[in-house]
């Protein structure tokens, strides 16, 4: 089988799977939009073709070009791309020719047959195959309907992004860098921040914790939102908050903190922060959103709160912090889940039969 990825940046998850997948015997092209290392490096010493194509928008007339010459060239037979600038271009670059497209979906949301955008993506009738990072994808997917329009079931396929414990081996950060005091409790919470996270209720939390404990919250990533800073600078408990900005070394932050938290109020995919966290055995607390119940089993490898609840943050925290025995399970619990139900090996294996299975039945 000949196959060419495009992905909008080669990131350490998607070229284990490359490599993995070359290993099998296939041949890979990539094409990725950002030069990142080491895993640039790294697929190329793996014998893959890597070409950078810089896609300026969802139909970039010298991208097209660009990639109908690769898969002309090397009789690509199958083209995988990974989100929605890279489906739209590599459909367009596509037209015409002998190929099965896969389109890769990481997010509960945002497609429905009356949006013209969608048709240029995951609705468009070339697209052989969707793969959904997380059940909650496909059966967000399955549920859409205009009058007779409907996506057909067989298109649908789940394949959870897989991991490798190697990957998680780093010591834990030393904290006392954000002014956390040694003996606090501190719940991690890694992301950008955006509405739909739920950064504001986890914030409100903190009021229905009892006013003498020692928990710190400690949020990674960009926080940089006036409405939520002017949240933060009134709370009463604004010296437990501590920010970092973004920060490339942020799996290695969150195994420092006692638990880790991500209390999204909707769209939520397979959250790669909390399954970094899990690889640490730190304790989950996650919403009834997207893929994360997928993650977390409830009570056994972590707590699954419903969204956009204050008071259920704050319980599930205070619980984790009065249990220091559960806490500790949970942890393990988190922490085998990931080397059980999301390694890497199940994602290259399941995407190689769905190879497979397209080159064959289709």
């Amino acid at each position: 089988m000949r196959v060419l990825c495009i992905t909008p940046q080669n990131v350490k998850h998607e070229t284990a799977m490359f490599i993995g997948l070359k290993q099998k015997g296939i041949d890979m092209h990539v094409i990725t939009c950002r030069k990142n290392e080491p895993d640039y490096s790294e697929l190329q010493a793996a014998g893959i073709p890597v070409h950078i194509i810089t896609l300026r928008s969802r139909l970039d007339r010298d991208g097209i070009e660009q990639i109908r010459n690769i898969i002309i060239t090397h009789n690509i037979e199958i083209v995988h791309a990974f989100n929605n600038k890279t489906v739209s271009n590599a459909l367009r670059a596509s037209k015409g020719l002998s190929v099965k497209f896969i389109a890769y979906r990481g997010i509960v949301g945002n497609v429905s047959f009356l949006n013209p955008g969608s048709w240029m993506t995951y609705l468009n009738p070339r697209v052989n195959r969707i793969i959904c990072v997380a059940d909650a994808i496909r059966i967000y997917l399955l549920k859409l309907r205009f009058l007779w329009m409907k996506i057909p079931t067989h298109k649908l396929v789940t394949i959870h992004k897989g991991h490798n414990m190697a990957w998680y081996q780093k010591p834990p950060h030393n904290l006392a860098e954000f002014n956390i005091p040694k003996n606090a409790f501190v719940v991690g919470c890694t992301t950008n921040y955006r509405p739909r996270k739920g950064i504001e209720i986890l914030i409100a939390a903190l009021q229905h914790l009892p006013a003498a404990h020692n928990i710190h919250l400690l949020l990674i990533g960009n926080m940089d939102n006036s409405g939520l800073l002017k949240q933060i600078e009134a709370s009463p408990y604004r010296t437990h908050i501590h920010l970092t900005g973004y920060r490339s070394n942020a799996p290695e932050i969150i195994a420092a903190c006692d638990a880790c938290i991500l209390p999204s109020i909707k769209r939520e995919g397979l959250p790669k922060t909390i399954i970094e966290g899990m690889a640490y055995g730190v304790p989950p607390i996650v919403t009834d959103s997207g893929g994360s119940p997928e993650l977390v089993e409830n009570g056994i490898s972590g707590i699954v709160i419903p969204p956009k609840s204050a008071k259920a943050i704050a319980e599930s925290i205070l619980y984790l912090y009065q249990n220091t025995e559960k806490r500790t399970q949970m942890g393990a619990a988190a922490k085998q889940r990931i080397c059980d139900a999301f390694d890497v090996k199940q994602t290259i294996d399941k995407t190689f039969r769905l190879y497979q299975e397209l080159i064959t039945t289709d």
